[in-house]
């Protein structure tokens, strides 16, 4: 980013940005806002920074997107670098503002436009821009290749067996009900994540393969406010879903990925009705379906005596609608729930999303100090475990553990259902069913 700020604004590109966005809806939004302050209250920036005015959402689109429409486009690096700090440093676009804005003013929505704006002129977080090349060169965050991944499913395959018998990871399976899409730090860092998944598909009776290609769900250049590879991205994972003839696409515990894939990648991918081509289910239904339907039972004997408590990811539950069903797989596995205040779709933003984490060291002060919110929610709770469905509220909880000593662990639903379900027999490794 050091270099862009040497570079002279290309105003023309930033003029043509400001008109292609200066929609009805944005000139509504920027003209109606009244500075009531209610957005203020609701944003935890705001919050954990004792309530600083300058971090409230309604002064961070006047001093971003509002200014730049006044000034016409014509900024200097130095304004731009501003917007960087505020776009990215002070707002994670989880959209909790927005439910409580009486006009309904879609903040998130605005900021995402200031990030295309420095997008445009290479005024982006560094590890963005290494995760876009990611993107570009192989499809996936990690950079990681087809063959890695293919001989990664093969193992975990084979270690799965050790628990549940005839496990297979198939690749590319034509016609079935599901095709089933990960983070892509799945494969690269907790390979046992799909392990996990594939018990669980297995005891369940599920009909599902994964993708050689399109197989990261997640969206990272959604975050960086480049539009065009957000809608590749996205349109890898359609292609392929549509080539294999499945019936729905099936999202890993990932927030962001589950957003992109059924909320604004059919925008992003041209898709004009803003619809996939077929249906996309998270793993947090999926999981509810299968306890509620007994595909999958829990040992009663293994239920969770700790207390226990939820992060509801933001574009899970509250830009997802998922809130009931995960505490509905809660009620399966633990015997002592104890939800925080606030929590389901009004709960706060764990501080790492939005492109947070992969922005890397530079930007992890910022979070540790925005998190405090949600810490002080997690301490208020007394629990000692928290689910997070989500790699980034995992990461970011797990850091806040570190930073505030919360004395909690960090777990998925995939590590509680496989640890606790009951498994059938015909499935039990053999040297299981003969002690």
């Amino acid at each position: 980013m050091s270099e862009a700020l040497q570079k002279p604004v290309n105003t023309k590109a930033l003029k043509e940005l400001l008109s292609l966005n200066d929609s009805a809806r944005i000139k509504s939004w920027l003209s109606i806002c009244s500075r009531c302050g209610l957005c203020a209250e609701s944003c935890f920036f705001y919050l954990a920074k004792n309530r600083d005015p300058k971090v409230s959402p309604a002064y961070k689109v006047k001093a971003t997107l509002l200014e730049l429409y006044k000034r016409k486009g014509e900024v200097d690096r130095e304004f731009l670098q501003k917007c960087h700090d505020i776009a990215w440093g002070e707002c994670t676009t989880c959209k909790r503002c927005s439910l409580f804005c009486p006009f309904g003013i879609d903040i998130a929505t605005m900021i995402a436009t200031v990030r295309a704006i420095c997008n445009s002129q290479g005024v982006v977080p560094e590890g963005l821009v290494r995760t876009s090349v990611n993107y570009r060169e192989s499809g996936n965050q990690m950079g990681m290749s087809t063959e890695d991944f293919v001989e990664t499913c093969t193992w975990m395959a084979e270690e799965a067996n050790d628990d549940i018998r005839g496990v297979e990871i198939p690749v590319d399976k034509a016609g079935v009900r599901i095709m089933y899409t990960v983070n892509a730090r799945e494969p690269m860092y907790y390979p046992q994540d799909i392990s996990m998944m594939a018990q669980i598909f297995t005891v369940a009776g599920e009909s599902w393969t994964l993708p050689s290609t399109g197989w990261d769900c997640t969206n990272l250049p959604m975050f960086a406010g480049d539009k065009a590879l957000a809608g590749q991205v996205v349109k890898n994972m359609y292609t392929k879903a549509v080539e294999l003839g499945v019936e729905a696409i099936a999202i890993t515990e990932c927030g962001h990925a589950y957003r992109s894939a059924l909320f604004e990648g059919p925008y992003l991918a041209g898709y004009r009705d803003g619809k996939p081509p077929l249906p996309v289910i998270h793993s947090v239904r999926l999981f509810y379906e299968y306890l509620r339907d007994g595909r999958i039972k829990i040992d009663p004997a293994k239920m969770v005596e700790e207390p226990l408590t939820y992060q509801d990811p933001c574009n899970v539950s509250r830009n997802g609608g998922l809130w009931r069903e995960g505490r509905e797989i809660i009620k399966f596995l633990a015997k002592d729930f104890r939800d925080m205040s606030p929590n389901s779709e009004y709960n706060h933003c764990c501080g790492g999303g939005g492109g947070f984490i992969p922005m890397g060291p530079e930007f992890k002060r910022r979070r540790m100090e925005s998190g405090k919110i949600k810490a002080e929610q997690i301490r208020a709770t007394g629990a000692k475990i928290v689910i997070a469905p989500c790699h980034n509220c995992t990461d970011q909880i797990n850091d806040l553990n570190k930073e505030y000593k919360l004395g909690i662990k960090v777990v998925s639903f995939k590590e509680l259902i496989t640890e606790r379900m009951i498994v059938p027999d015909a499935f039990k490794p053999v040297a299981a069913q003969e002690e």
